[in-house]
């Protein structure tokens, strides 16, 4: 699957992850933690892009339906 970005993608720290998709900060660290949800570091700051976390969510729901 070919991941596109643009310019507004990134979403930088977690309350700004946590707010793209309707949940708190600490659900975005236990995705990250445990369930690989896909993040990278800009500093010490945990970001990630939009687009990247769609997919991965996708790939989620994809292995939900094949269980």
């Amino acid at each position: 699957m070919t991941v596109q970005r643009d310019e507004h993608d990134l979403l930088y720290g977690m309350p700004a992850i946590a707010a793209a998709f309707g949940w708190k900060p600490r659900q975005v660290e236990h995705l990250k933690n445990r369930h690989g949800l896909p993040t990278f570091q800009i500093g010490r700051c945990v970001c990630a892009s939009r687009s990247a976390v769609r997919a991965w969510i996708a790939r989620q729901a994809q292995q939900g339906r094949a269980a």
